[in-house]
């Protein structure tokens, strides 16, 4: 999915325990709890591989953990959204406020210093109003453009060691409303350092989504690369804040996305995230 380095904020602490949604990003250390954990998040917007979901206006997001000391968990993790109907504007009774993520895995030490983490990930969105087909694949190329169902499912597989974690994931669906784009994949490396000085670590991230070519016109507009360059300061009692410039060359126009031009763009984000 991507191949430079760069450095990511933070979304929250059910993303990344499977490194999914926004999942490239350290969260909030949460107190000794137990094996169920919960994260709340205000953030200036939600991006997520590069592209606003909220229209670059400020979104709310949490969500729920439970790890088992074997290594496996499940959770879920919601955000508030609206790339959905903002890529309908011509139908204002489409609605899709929300984004749910619900996931599941094993993570384990598979040799001293390296952790490796595999499960699956379903995105969720309640949806009301979307269009049946009523484009052709042939003649018009934009995400959602055919009614397609936004919902995903994706595999992934990741491995951590020090400051690095590289993580494959693999749609085992259409890709987030892209007609005939199952077996889209996306890889992307993170870097998290820990100066060690006041609770300030530095987070880097680079990623790369392929969608496969099909019948639609210029699919080759969906693959792209993001980045991210950040930093995150711990505040103590599970507390985190974080900011980053987050980039991409995603064609926005593709992505009926108005906080992109057709070769993309960059913004600074922060977000500050609560763990239980």
């Amino acid at each position: 999915m991507k191949k430079i380095l760069a450095i990511s904020a933070i979304a929250a602490a059910s993303m990344c325990t499977f490194n999914a949604m926004a999942a490239d990003e350290p969260a909030a250390a949460a107190p000794d709890t137990g094996p169920i954990t919960a994260n709340v998040t205000l953030a200036s917007q939600y991006r997520y591989r590069g592209i606003s979901q909220s229209n670059s206006l400020p979104a709310i997001q949490g969500g729920f953990d439970y790890a088992h000391e074997s290594g496996f968990y499940i959770g879920n993790w919601n955000s508030s959204i609206s790339w959905i109907s903002d890529g309908y504007t011509g139908n204002p009774a489409v609605s899709a406020p929300i984004e749910m993520d619900f996931y599941a895995g094993y993570k384990t030490e598979v040799s001293e210093g390296l952790m490796l983490d595999i499960g699956l990930l379903e995105y969720y969105y309640p949806t009301k109003n979307i269009p049946t087909a009523s484009y052709s694949l042939s003649t018009y190329s934009g995400r959602q453009a055919v009614g397609q169902s936004p919902n995903t499912l994706e595999a992934y597989v990741s491995g951590t060691y020090g400051i690095a974690m590289l993580k494959y994931s693999y749609a085992l669906t259409d890709l987030f409303g892209i007609a005939q784009s199952k077996g889209a994949q996306y890889v992307d490396l993170s870097l998290n350092y820990d100066t060690g000085w006041s609770g300030v670590t530095l987070n880097g991230h680079v990623g790369y989504q392929y969608v496969p070519s099909s019948s639609i016109a210029n699919d080759a507009s969906f693959t792209y690369t993001d980045w991210k360059l950040g930093v995150t300061k711990d505040l103590g009692h599970g507390m985190n804040i974080a900011g980053a410039y987050i980039g991409t060359n995603a064609n926005g126009y593709a992505y009926y996305n108005p906080s992109l031009s057709a070769t993309g763009g960059g913004t600074f984000v922060v977000s500050l995230t609560k763990a239980f």
